[in-house]
């Protein structure tokens, strides 16, 4: 590169960060841990505030950005409220977020209560009320994962993010990627999922590069050939007319 700093500065706009929660943390026997895809040492059963406490330490010390916590009492038990919030006051400790995969009746509404910044998915087991969507709003965000569902559940969701996003919500793209065959580029479903429950342009570019520094001139496409061959200086901004479906 010769030290061409207008190459350079090219260059690290491109680059890529990729932050990652950890082990799933869940009640013993819950879930994931009974699920084929969960490999050994991907899921941490927390028994009490002190396996909380170790648990949350070990994923910071890893490098983990956020946490990962399950309570889905469709598919077993589920942290008990003392826990969760165990989880939470540790996680606040070491400046992690808690991202909840909530599901079965009446958990995403717990979870954001007991503390969870982020839900994983956005509702899809029932439709929250209209009070409960206004105080999520002003207290998490949302991943959207809308394409991984069929009807019904589909249809709650949909509804659940419109009225979410009406309220002021924040809504973040994402795809539950490896949750069936996906592209992994970006997902034309999701997106057309998302135009779907109201998001338009500007609310798009938000979910896909939320805040700072993620704003969305650093969300790059290459133009031009397949990635493989493409030349990495060749990289633009996205933009909407590239969310078009």
């Amino acid at each position: 590169l010769g030290g061409n700093p207008q190459v350079l500065s090219r260059l690290a706009v491109q680059a890529v960060a990729i932050d990652y929660a950890g082990a799933f943390l869940t009640a013993p026997g819950g879930y994931p841990s009974d699920r084929d895809w969960a490999p050994e040492g991907s899921v941490r059963e927390i028994t009490d505030a002190d396996s909380a406490a170790a648990a949350v330490a070990g994923m910071a010390a890893a490098g983990a950005t956020r946490l990962k916590v399950t309570s889905n009492s469709a598919a077993g038990p589920v942290l008990s409220d003392d826990l969760f919030r165990a989880i939470v006051r540790a996680a606040d400790e070491h400046g992690l977020a808690v991202v909840a995969h909530a599901e079965g009746a009446g958990e995403a509404q717990r979870v954001v209560r007991l503390g969870a910044s982020h839900l994983a998915h956005a509702p899809f087991t029932e439709r929250l009320d209209d009070a409960e969507v206004v105080r999520q709003a002003a207290s998490a965000s949302w991943i959207s994962t809308l394409a991984i569902h069929e009807d019904p559940e589909r249809a709650i969701a949909m509804d659940n993010v419109r009225r979410f996003h009406a309220a002021g919500g924040t809504v973040l793209y994402g795809t539950d990627l490896g949750n069936g065959p996906m592209p992994v580029d970006l997902n034309p479903r999701e997106i057309a999922a998302l135009r779907e429950a109201g998001l338009d342009d500007a609310a798009l570019l938000r979910a896909l590069a939320p805040g700072d520094p993620f704003d969305p001139t650093s969300v790059l496409l290459l133009s031009g050939g397949p990635a493989s061959t493409a030349d990495p200086l060749d990289a633009r901004p996205l933009t909407p007319a590239d969310l078009k479906v």
